[in-house]
């Protein structure tokens, strides 16, 4: 399905979003994907925010504890100064990226390079997330991924935050979030 077509004198890139809620697979996904540009022997650069150091100050790491070295960042224009000779480009955690994200991957994809990015589609709210949006918009591919409703087991829509603050980013593990589906979301913060 990703496959580049070696004929042609002319690299072509695209971007590919992974979306979804909190423990839903979305970074082991785009690690998977990674590792097999890398065994296909692609030049992979891979990004995550600065300010995730939640499992390692500089590894990319899914909650099942598998893992990738990236680059931490502090905004997305980093990334176009260190991508240029890329042949893939993974981020993770988009949505803690500033919104001039979409345009950096615009870049890389307009340059040749396929763009692999991983993010919350929805914040704890059930709103939209930081850059996300305009990213599933402009993808050739959007993966949605779910996890398990801890209440009822359905499906998961959003990641629900089981504590009182309400800073917009609280980096966080099943201390602070839950994954609901739909009805228990609206069941607990309707109450």
């Amino acid at each position: 399905m990703f496959l580049e077509n070696t004929n042609r004198a002319e690299k072509r890139g695209w971007i590919e979003v992974i979306c979804g809620s909190m423990f839903s697979g979305k970074t082991e996904e785009l690690i998977r994907r990674l590792k097999r540009s890398q065994l296909a022997r692609q030049k992979v650069e891979i990004y995550k925010p600065a300010t995730d150091v939640r499992y390692h100050p500089t590894n990319i790491i899914s909650h099942q504890g598998i893992e990738i070295t990236s680059h931490p960042v502090a905004n997305s224009s980093s990334i176009l100064l260190m991508a240029h000779d890329a042949d893939v480009v993974g981020i993770d955690e988009a949505q803690f990226f500033d919104d001039e994200l979409p345009n950096v991957c615009k870049q890389l994809a307009n340059s040749g390079i396929r763009v692999i990015v991983a993010g919350l589609d929805m914040d704890y709210r059930g709103q939209p997330f930081g850059p996300m949006p305009r990213l599933m918009a402009m993808a050739e591919y959007v993966t949605k991924v779910h996890a398990i409703c801890m209440q009822c087991g359905s499906l998961a829509y959003v990641s629900h935050r089981k504590t009182e603050e309400e800073h917009l980013v609280l980096l966080g593990e099943t201390e602070h979030y839950e994954p609901l589906c739909r009805q228990c979301f609206n069941k607990v913060t309707t109450k």
